[in-house]
């Protein structure tokens, strides 16, 4: 398979882009990393996030974004853009952090309009929603409570201490990737046992 020059204006389309993400094309993929990190750095970080949750939440969508068209769940359609996926992925995994980050009491909030969203209104502060956030709080604290102590220890140092990733790999003498791999698998063991509670 040809290798793709993103030097050049010439734009993939999305098909060739799944090809090059199916085939591992390392040009292609740290083209696409690149190009879209900044747009969910911006949306990170206008939404109360930091530099670090930013680099964690698109590490987790460029994977998922990664294993989906790898497996075939994700497949262009007419109007569906690689990069539009990769935003929504990212958004919603954004979407369901600062959920538990608010209801979980990991982040104290003064003030609930620092949690509005000015990208959209996908976040809805209804009664129905608020709700359903004090049942998924609950869920998420019983998870937490059932989660194995290596797992919680990382993910305290993150979330309660607000320590950087490289902190958290010099403590656990690890190197950051495997670090930020770790914490990834600790908040889908969470997910998990949030989703069975």
């Amino acid at each position: 398979m040809r290798k793709h020059d993103f030097t050049t204006n010439q734009r993939l389309s999305d098909t060739d882009i799944v090809t090059a993400i199916k085939t591992n094309d390392e040009t292609v993929l740290k083209s696409l990393y690149l190009e879209n990190y900044s747009k969910i750095e911006f949306l990170i970080l206008k939404n109360n996030g930091t530099k670090d949750h930013a680099k964690d939440i698109y590490q987790e969508a460029f994977l998922t974004l990664w294993k989906n068209t790898k497996e075939g769940k994700f497949i262009p359609q007419d109007q569906t853009s690689v990069n539009g996926y990769l935003y929504t992925v990212a958004k919603n995994k954004w979407m369901d952090y600062l959920r538990s980050n608010k209801y979980k009491k990991t982040k104290l909030v003064e003030d609930e309009r620092q949690l509005e969203i000015h990208q959209d209104s996908f976040f809805s502060t209804s009664i129905d929603d608020k709700i359903e956030n004090e049942r998924l709080l609950d869920k998420a604290m019983d998870a937490f409570k059932n989660l194995g102590l290596p797992c919680k220890n990382l993910l305290m140092k993150f979330y309660f201490e607000k320590k950087s990733m490289r902190e958290i790999a010099e403590e656990l003498e690890l190197d950051e990737a495997s670090t930020r791999n770790k914490k990834y698998r600790c908040m889908e063991k969470l997910r998990e046992l949030a989703l069975k509670s």
